[in-house]
């Protein structure tokens, strides 16, 4: 077992080679601790899955005496990602019917007309910065309108979520200040309903079951920060592995249809959630000779379960044609990720659409120039300077 340093694992030159430290640690065992915050580590693919789909591994620590979840503030933590069945089976399924494939490809032609008007501004500039000009705008604008979201309000959001996810000194202000816009939020839908799922989600009531105000409150901030922060980083980071790969760019460029299958590579290979959401152990438990105790918290290594040579042939090589893509990064079993759907439309119209209308974009700067992101469980680009 090696004890991960929490500072180490933030620094720059780590975060730019994370794949590469995951392979490491793989090859030192398959059980690692995450010092300063108490955190087991799984870095196989069969372990993954193993922390991923057991019901003795909880998503809710208020079950748990004296273990707190101090990542989110108690106002948004009341969501799908915090809770077990049967609370998680009620609250997904008031909200998935959103979600569905068939509902999310309804969007296509909306979520093309917003990448088009975004590369309109982009290719009048000949050099951007792609996190904030393309990756950034284009989920949060989709979201936001699945929302009902006022195109005014959305600039807050960028600044409250990079101080919640990258746990920054100001979060806890940056959570009290989301927390109260939901509220308003949430007041303005129920006297003025439109056709947003805020408004549906406000008043929704199946078989006798609704959503209270903490959990609607909790959903809707759910949904505003999954809904686009890892898609950001799907976007910056798959076109800096695109760039990195001129072939592969190339192929794509050349064959648009191989998008659906470039996505899952792409999805496989960055890694946009290194890390999966915590769970804590409500039991006793032994996995290769070490007893996790009731209470301790555990995380999967999704980032290195999607390079583990044991179930990827050549893990490390990004390979856009490669065949039957079972990557976790979109998680397993129950809390499997709602948004997928989304996030592959969206990457499919993204990276078709830029390889189309800036076929000689290039990194504007040296790779190991570029900073990431501070987020121990995403992994992501802060920028992505390119030309063209």
């Amino acid at each position: 077992m090696t004890h991960i340093n929490l500072q180490d694992y933030l620094s720059q030159e780590t975060r730019s080679n994370l794949r590469v430290f995951y392979t490491q640690l793989r090859t030192e065992g398959p059980l690692h601790y995450l010092d300063e915050v108490n955190t087991w580590v799984t870095t196989s693919y069969e372990d993954a899955l193993f922390v991923l789909r057991d019901p003795r591994f909880i998503k809710d620590s208020r079950k748990l005496p004296g273990v707190v979840d101090e990542a989110v503030p108690e106002g948004l933590s009341r969501h799908l990602l915090s809770s077990d069945p049967p609370d998680h089976t009620r609250l997904r399924r008031l909200v998935s019917k959103a979600f569905t494939p068939r509902m999310i490809e309804h969007l296509r032609p909306r979520v093309q007309q917003i990448t088009d008007d975004l590369l309109d501004e982009i290719e009048k500039q000949g050099q951007v910065d792609l996190i904030p000009t393309f990756a950034y705008p284009l989920p949060i604008t989709v979201i936001s309108e699945m929302l009902g979201i006022p195109e005014a309000d959305r600039a807050s959001f960028r600044a409250w979520t990079q101080a919640i996810v990258n746990i920054e000194a100001d979060n806890m202000a940056a959570s009290e200040a989301f927390f109260h816009y939901i509220q308003d939020l949430l007041a303005e839908k129920r006297a003025h309903p439109g056709d947003d799922l805020t408004s549906e989600l406000a008043h929704v009531q199946e078989n006798g079951d609704q959503l209270s105000e903490s959990e609607l409150v909790a959903m809707i901030f759910l949904l505003i920060v999954a809904g686009h922060e890892t898609t950001v980083n799907l976007l910056g980071h798959g076109t800096l592995a695109l760039l990195q790969h001129p072939k592969q760019l190339r192929l794509l460029r050349d064959e648009p249809s191989l998008l659906p299958n470039a996505v899952e590579e792409l999805l496989r290979y960055t890694s946009p959630v290194s890390l999966s959401d915590e769970r804590w152990a409500n039991e006793d438990i032994e996995l290769h000779g070490q007893v996790i105790h009731k209470g301790e918290q555990v995380v999967a290594a999704l980032i290195a379960a999607n390079a583990d040579e044991q179930h990827f042939s050549d893990p490390t090589r990004l390979d856009i044609t490669r065949q039957d893509i079972q990557h976790l990064a979109f998680g397993k079993g129950i809390h499997f990720c709602l948004g997928a759907p989304l996030a592959r439309l969206e990457g499919q119209i993204a990276f078709g659409t830029l390889l189309r209308r800036l076929p000689d974009l290039r990194l504007a700067c040296e790779p190991g120039e570029l900073k990431w992101s501070k987020n121990p469980m995403l992994y992501g680009l802060a920028s992505l300077p390119v030309t063209f």
